[in-house]
């Protein structure tokens, strides 16, 4: 069974990106607004601030104090020379806002891909086709299960799977997900511990875990433990370092693009 590693993938992405922006006139500024600090975004965002540091990129964490300070500091951003993207780390307190404020953005550094006139695809979605692709694992003629129809994940990436043809399924995390056995490749991001149990899941599938949570302080994915500890699958992510590590890489390449 092969353990698909962003963690490693990402190493090579880094080194690359590294020499680009040193090649850069002046170095790139991203801005993170959020409304929260729960376990999950903490992570994501110390992530995205060491990684910054690591290949010459400028990180400002801003912790917005409401919505309306969300508003106001995007627009102010999208004017700011000096900031070459702008991101909203989701999800937010008031969720309804979501797409109101992420198409607020300006198109250029929307580097996220959330507004519906970004630049960019989604970050998360992009990274789930290279770990895919880094790990030679074939989508054609194989059936494809989305799990979850979020905007970071299960939206874009069924487009972007249709697009090119695939055969794709999207599920709700609230249909008959016993219906998963008759596929290949489960790809699942819906942030609901163990949603995907041992009987949902066919032998020699191929399963990419991009759902996280936070249980009591530990980072749980969407797939069971019954499932991730079967020796007869495919292929299938880690809890931590799987689809994250990618995720970030991808979106400093848009970063780097933005400036």
């Amino acid at each position: 069974m092969k353990i698909l590693s962003g963690k490693e993938l990402a190493g090579f992405v880094k080194a690359r990106q590294e020499t680009q922006v040193k090649s850069l006139a002046k170095s790139p500024t991203l801005l993170i607004i959020r409304d929260s600090d729960n376990a999950v975004i903490e992570k994501y965002v110390k992530l995205k601030i060491r990684y910054g540091e690591d290949i010459g990129i400028k990180v400002i964490d801003y912790r917005a104090k409401s919505t309306s300070d969300i508003k106001e500091k995007i627009l102010s951003a999208n004017d700011d020379n000096n900031i070459n993207a702008i991101i909203l780390q989701l999800p937010i307190v008031d969720k309804e806002k979501t797409d109101e404020l992420t198409n607020l953005i300006k198109p250029t550094k929307d580097v996220d891909g959330l507004g519906k006139d970004s630049l960019y695809d989604s970050a998360t979605a992009t990274a789930i086709l290279w770990l895919l692709t880094g790990y030679d694992i074939k989508l054609d003629h194989q059936k494809i299960a989305l799990v979850g129809r979020g905007k970071l994940v299960g939206a874009p990436l069924y487009r972007m799977l249709t697009n090119s043809n695939h055969d794709v399924t999207i599920f709700h995390r609230g249909d008959d997900l016993n219906q998963l056995k008759d596929y290949d490749i489960i790809i699942t991001a819906t942030g609901v511990p163990g949603l995907i149990t041992d009987q949902m899941v066919k032998p020699g599938a191929t399963i990419v875990d991009a759902g996280t949570a936070s249980e009591k302080g530990i980072i749980k994915g969407d797939v069971a433990d019954s499932v991730r500890n079967r020796q007869n699958l495919a292929a299938i992510t880690p809890i931590i370092g799987g689809v994250g590590p990618l995720t970030v890489a991808c979106l400093f390449d848009h970063i780097i693009r933005s400036a």
